[in-house]
């Protein structure tokens, strides 16, 4: 699934920047080289990131 449109970033990008160490959307971002544009994606990523630190 395409979590941000802008960048073309998939669920498994964040999903796996995330188990990496990334705690933010920016974070999970930069670890696959862009940066949050429109930022409609924030709060989808955030969930993301929450799902993959709480099942850590």
């Amino acid at each position: 699934m395409v979590v941000c449109v802008c960048n073309a970033i998939r669920e498994c990008q964040v999903r796996e920047a995330a188990r990496s160490g990334a705690t933010t959307a920016c974070q999970a971002y930069r670890a696959v080289g862009c940066q949050a544009k429109c930022g409609q994606c924030v709060p989808f990523a955030r969930d993301i990131i929450a799902q993959e630190r709480a099942a850590a």
